[in-house]
């Protein structure tokens, strides 16, 4: 496996999801660490407290928007010597997105990623998993936590029930509810923060991760995300790990998501930077 002295990349920068903290890639940045990189994993803007106390008070992350958290990251890796692989989860992955349209990243990976503008046709489970926040318009300035049986199935419906319940208690916080919304109604807004050029040749590398039993990101959302990018000429690829749920940062097994990420994006930030055709791999 490839780490830090390969090459003059060392720094990994991760971008969480909605209804997570950076406590959820507290198993893939001791993973990487171990490997010699360097490890940031801001918070989005508002959500940089204890899962507890986020839950007692959301009200700092009620008007959170996609494009503040966009702009929040993209000024994060800015701020640093060098282009860092960016790796995000869920609406995470979505912000990973815009960021490699705007050429930030060495090479980036989005695991079970929410879509950029243009997928047309959300999956059903995806509808029923975002239900709690889009049921009401009044929640698109709430913060809105989910049930541990809304955890179940959004996020732990390949864990025993046991384990799904201790994994809402340590990680799950209300969600950004404007920011669900955003993404939910993209399509119909000209000025979406979720609008990237998916044509462009110019931007680094892009994986896109699913988990075949997620219900948040199925593997046809994602493929059809990763269909935007078929006009590119720079990398773009696929890859599915059957059985995973939409909790695969965190689910038994999540260190093979890790470090297949990790090994595809040191390899892209190491080849030549010459355009290619979409790759699937």
């Amino acid at each position: 496996m490839g780490n830090a002295s390969d090459g003059r990349v060392d720094t990994v920068v991760f971008v969480h999801g909605l209804w997570m903290t950076p406590r959820s890639w507290e198993g893939w940045a001791e993973r990487y660490a171990a490997r010699g990189f360097r490890v940031l994993a801001p918070a989005w803007p508002g959500f940089d407290r204890e899962v507890t106390a986020l839950r007692a008070d959301p009200g700092t992350i009620a008007g959170t928007t996609l494009r503040q958290i966009i702009d929040h990251y993209a000024a994060v890796i800015r701020e640093l010597p060098g282009a860092p692989i960016v790796i995000g989860h869920s609406f995470g992955g979505l912000v990973a997105q815009v960021l490699a349209d705007r050429g930030l990243g060495a090479a980036v990976v989005a695991v079970a990623s929410a879509p950029v503008k243009g997928v047309l046709r959300l999956p059903i489970s995806t509808l029923r998993a975002s239900y709690p926040v889009l049921r009401s318009p009044v929640n698109r300035h709430r913060g809105v936590q989910i049930s541990p049986d809304e955890f179940r199935y959004a996020f732990g419906n390949t864990l025993q029930p046991d384990d799904s319940d201790r994994a809402w208690r340590r990680y799950a916080v209300p969600a950004a509810g404007h920011v669900l919304f955003e993404g939910a109604f993209a399509n119909l807004d000209p000025h979406s923060a979720a609008t990237v050029d998916t044509g462009r040749d110019d931007r680094p590398p892009l994986l896109l991760i699913a988990g075949g039993e997620d219900h948040v990101a199925p593997p046809s959302l994602v493929k059809a995300n990763a269909g935007l990018y078929q006009k590119s000429r720079a990398v773009t690829a696929y890859h599915e790990f059957p059985g995973r749920s939409h909790f695969t940062v965190g689910e038994p097994g999540w260190e093979a998501v890790a470090d297949y990420a990790l090994d595809w994006a040191v390899r892209m930030a190491q080849a030549p930077a010459t355009a290619g055709g979409p790759s699937r791999r």
